[in-house]
């Protein structure tokens, strides 16, 4: 894929936007895979599901560690991650939204409440703040950020569509280079001053994707009342 051209090689950290399989970008997921890239560190809220998202990286063993906050939807990275296969950094979700959020501002650490008293402080400085204990978090970037908007003009200026917006603002800014994959692409002037999510001085390239699935990942309904 053009979009990716140059950008990619082994042993290289990828921030994949998305919450679960909402708001991923399914068409520079699958590119990355075929490129045959590997040793990767991959920075996403979770690792997609068997079969489709970032699980089609897990399927042909090109991701090396995920950094992470939730991952049980997926057998393939539980396999790989119980066999000793697949390094996991697990944080809160609050944490790791805030920690790719810092990266894009340029803050390299900061302290937070959460994981005080647990493994997730093994290791990290603790510190005391107001009479109350703080543990400190680095601040994450990523060598490319690929994510997933609804709208975005050819200068890169994104608008994400309700909750499919998720992580994919932060890491857009969190990333030395950032490409961008649109469901539709404008020329610039279309897109409302004030509807634009995403600046575009944070996306470096921008492609119109096509063919999105756009699964769900656990469907619930309920039975229809009597007419």
């Amino acid at each position: 894929m053009a979009a990716l051209a140059g950008l990619l090689r082994d042993g290289m950290t990828i921030m994949s936007g998305g919450f679960g399989l909402c708001g991923i970008p399914e068409n520079l997921i699958l590119a990355i895979r075929e490129s045959g890239v590997r040793d990767l560190t991959v920075i996403s809220n979770n690792a997609g599901v068997d079969g489709f998202g970032l699980g089609i990286l897990l399927e042909t063993r090109q991701v090396r560690k995920m950094v992470s906050s939730y991952v049980g939807e997926n057998k393939t990275f539980e396999k790989q991650y119980l066999a000793g296969e697949l390094e996991l950094e697990f944080n809160p979700q609050g944490t790791l939204a805030e920690r790719i959020r810092a990266g894009g501002a340029g803050i390299p650490a900061f302290f937070t409440k959460t994981g005080v008293g647990t493994i997730v402080a093994d290791g990290k400085e603790v510190r005391e703040f107001d009479g109350e204990q703080y543990v400190m978090e680095r601040g994450l970037v990523a060598d490319l950020s690929i994510v997933k908007a609804w709208k975005g003009d050819t200068e890169g200026n994104l608008v994400y569509r309700m909750t499919a917006r998720n992580f994919n603002p932060m890491m857009a800014t969190a990333g030395k280079v950032t490409v961008a994959e649109v469901e539709e692409l404008v020329e610039p002037g279309a897109l409302g001053a004030d509807a634009i999510h995403t600046p575009g001085i944070f996306v470096q390239r921008i492609l119109a994707g096509s063919n999105y699935e756009k699964r769900i990942e656990q469907r619930t309904t309920r039975a229809r009342g009597e007419a």
